[in-house]
């Protein structure tokens, strides 16, 4: 059965995430809210738990998995960024974009895409997962709670209790956020190339 966190969306309890954090390191997987809707967690070393993250959405090992990092020198450590994606990267961040970058060596080959060697990187702009992500003091694998065959992704940890409580560790719940998952942009080409559109305006990006 989950364990349900009531935290403070603007001032989050430390002692709450820390609770949260042991869930994480203990293999479970925790739902939390973000600028673009909630998300499933799980610690970026354990691969029964990104096994079970994909099972949980119904995703198989081409669907590209997100790191949620803390910021632009953290994505740094996992990707691999050029003078252009960097820019880019400064621009958007924090905010509700997932970008597609080639994986360095620090990010375990199952989690990053079988052929292409990319993975998923944001950084969001919610306080409690960014202090999560502190608390944690590593990114932190992800995906966009979206259930299986349905289109809409979730944003009430009601109904996230209602539907996973077998499945997750924990929900963070700070409330109601946007029901609209990232804007996906990919940055491995020689053009930026937004691949699936979502709460970004990629106007504001010059896309």
């Amino acid at each position: 059965m989950a364990i349900h966190f009531s935290i403070h969306p603007d001032n989050p309890q430390a002692r709450l995430l820390k609770q949260a954090a042991h869930w994480l390191s203990d293999g479970g997987l925790v739902a939390v809210p973000t600028d673009s809707s909630y998300a499933v967690v799980a610690h970026l070393d354990d691969k029964a738990a990104a096994d079970a993250l994909r099972r949980l959405r119904g995703l198989d090992e081409r669907h590209h998995l997100t790191l949620l990092c803390r910021d632009l020198a953290e994505i740094g450590h996992f990707a691999r960024v050029d003078n252009r994606q960097y820019r880019l990267l400064k621009a958007a961040t924090p905010g509700p974009w997932t970008f597609i970058l080639e994986a360095t060596r620090e990010v375990p080959r199952r989690v990053s895409h079988p052929s292409r060697k990319t993975i998923g990187i944001r950084v969001p702009q919610h306080p409690v997962t960014l202090a999560l992500l502190e608390q944690v003091g590593a990114p932190l694998l992800s995906t966009t709670l979206i259930p299986k065959g349905e289109e809409d992704a979730l944003n009430d940890a009601d109904d996230i209790l209602q539907r996973y409580s077998h499945d997750l560790a924990a929900v963070v719940d700070a409330g109601a956020c946007p029901q609209s998952p990232t804007t996906v942009v990919d940055l491995t080409g020689p053009e930026p190339v937004v691949v699936r559109l979502g709460r970004g305006d990629p106007a504001t990006l010059g896309l």
